[in-house]
């Protein structure tokens, strides 16, 4: 979603249209989005804090951590105001048609376990509310009659295609913390943990290979050549900047908290430009072989 409303937000205005175009998208994600009973201050997340640490609460939590209603039962008439949003917001029809970026968006096949992406010339709202599926929240989204969930249970993000458009530098923002600072012990903890390491099984995997491929090429084992790309990769670690989040972090729209997210983000990638941003073009400023194998 971040990335067909920046595409949008450069066609239609540059750099600061994308940076309007994705300020108004999660204005319009957090006013469409539920609030809590206590509203949106520093009370509000005081008493939320203070409930979901309360001992009683957690003891609930581990209760019922095993029930899971479907959303076929909780939601049977499919209703998703973020469908709306993206079909206000995004002209689906100009990224189509316009050749200057290309878009990959993933997904997973439901029924056939198959990473499927998604390309520039193809995308609909559909497509990217494919891509965010999350099975335990939504029903699948089913495109040319195939179900597809959240492109991040087998690609997250995709790699692969980057080296079929010939792409030289690859910036990766994780959005999971790959370390974690303690052994999980209570039920949300455990919870917060498996989902960080779910979500980053993909992309380690992928980059794994891709570390593999890079030796070789660097040993003389393996020629580089248009299947065998020698690619310089960089990454800004979700590490020490969202490892304080939990998971259900992960529900929340309130403006403030998105606003927060936003400054945590500038911040992480200040950091990166002022130490590495000499190195694209020249050399990986990520050991791939250290970070994942």
């Amino acid at each position: 979603m971040n990335a067909v409303a920046l595409v949008y937000g450069l066609l239609d205005g540059g750099p600061e249209g994308a940076r309007k175009k994705l300020e108004e998208f999660w204005r319009a994600v957090s006013q469409g989005g539920t609030r809590g009973v206590f509203g949106e201050n520093l009370v509000a997340n005081l008493a939320t804090n203070w409930f979901t640490n309360n001992p009683a609460y957690q003891y609930m939590e581990a209760l019922t951590s095993s029930v899971a209603v479907s959303p076929y039962d909780f939601n049977p008439l499919n209703i998703n105001p973020l469908r709306d949003i993206l079909r206000d917001q995004i002209d689906f029809k100009a990224i189509r048609e316009q050749t200057a970026i290309d878009l990959f968006i993933s997904a997973t096949a439901v029924l056939t376990n198959e990473a499927k992406v998604f390309r520039t010339g193809e995308l609909t709202t559909e497509h990217v509310m494919a891509s965010a599926c999350l099975p335990d929240v939504f029903q699948a989204v089913e495109i040319d009659g195939v179900p597809y969930w959240d492109g991040g249970y087998l690609a997250n993000p995709p790699i692969w295609p980057l080296v079929e458009c010939r792409a030289r530098d690859v910036l990766l923002c994780l959005l999971n913390p790959l370390v974690a600072r303690k052994t999980p012990m209570s039920t949300a903890e455990i919870m917060d943990r498996v989902n960080e390491i779910s979500f980053n099984a993909s992309v380690a995997a992928e980059l794994r290979a891709v570390a593999v491929v890079q030796d070789l090429i660097k040993r003389g084992h393996l020629k580089a050549g248009p299947g065998y790309m020698d690619l310089r990769f960089h990454m800004i670690s979700a590490d020490g900047r969202l490892s304080d989040l939990k998971l259900p972090s992960k529900f929340n729209t309130d403006w403030t908290f998105l606003q927060d997210l936003k400054t945590r983000g500038r911040a992480a990638a200040e950091e990166w430009i002022k130490d590495h941003m000499e190195q694209v073009g020249e050399r990986s400023s990520v050991d791939l072989g250290k970070a994942f194998l």
